[in-house]
């Protein structure tokens, strides 16, 4: 196992998230506006929490609005909505000089087909990268993918280098029906910018500790450490301590 704590990040969304990146120099992954409205309505209130969890951390990673938005969505109107909401977030990630964005892929079995979903999702992309930065970096993670394929098909297609794909181990166990996740992590490893570890049994994304389920989270870790070197890693377990531990364990 090596060490990965220059890249390491702890979600907000875990207890004590930023006690424990203080105290361990990683860097915090900002989950305060993953609700669309706290970038607006709730402003106030989500940048005092957000400011809050930067003090004295030295890396972030900025995680997307995801509710009810899909850089697919059939209804043109929606379609506005979420190119309103991703502008949105990258003005207040800039203004913390965050340069790097995870953002769910949108994609809903049942609802969007693969022949409308990449298409759609390719010049979504596209056209929001257009006028960003070259330092700046989308991550598109797996949610409900039951394999990689898709977003491996949209990050080659947009041919950008500042479109990634954040590899969530733990979505990629619950819907991938049985497929290994080391072929997983295989396949995306050259689009690879960003993980999310954490773990569950199999049946719910219950964000579990890093050694509470049945993923092998240590032969994951190593295997992409060792082979995408730029790749960032967050924990996105609610028991943010108990995986910290167990990680120090490991090295």
């Amino acid at each position: 196992m090596i060490n990965i704590t220059d890249r390491l990040h702890i979600s907000t969304t875990s207890t004590n998230a930023h006690k424990l990146a203080l105290e361990n120099g990683i860097g915090i992954e900002l989950t305060e506006f993953c609700t669309a409205y706290n970038m607006d309505t709730f402003f106030e209130e989500s940048n005092k929490s957000a400011m809050a969890n930067m003090a004295g951390i030295e890396r972030f990673t900025f995680h997307a609005p995801f509710n009810e938005l899909t850089p697919a969505a059939i209804d043109p109107l929606i379609l506005d909505i979420a190119k309103k909401r991703y502008d949105q977030a990258f003005k207040i990630m800039s203004g913390y000089g965050i340069k790097k964005m995870i953002a769910h892929s949108g994609y809903m079995p049942h609802v969007y087909y693969e022949q409308w979903f990449t298409p759609k999702s390719i010049d979504f992309w596209k056209e929001y990268l257009s006028d960003k930065p070259k330092d700046f970096h989308v991550c598109l993670e797996n949610v409900l993918e039951d394999s990689p394929h898709m977003l491996i098909d949209i990050v080659e297609a947009v041919n950008d280098s500042r479109l990634l794909i954040c590899f969530d181990v733990a979505h990629a166990q619950i819907m991938g029906e049985g497929k290994s996740l080391i072929d997983w992590a295989k396949m995306v490893m050259p689009y690879l910018g960003h993980v999310h570890i954490h773990n569950n049994h199999g049946e719910f994304d219950t964000h579990n500790a890093l050694n509470d389920g049945v993923i092998d989270i240590e032969s994951l870790i190593t295997l992409i450490a060792e082979n995408v070197p730029t790749a960032t890693f967050s924990i996105e377990s609610i028991d943010a301590e108990s995986s910290l531990g167990w990680l120090k364990g490991l090295y």
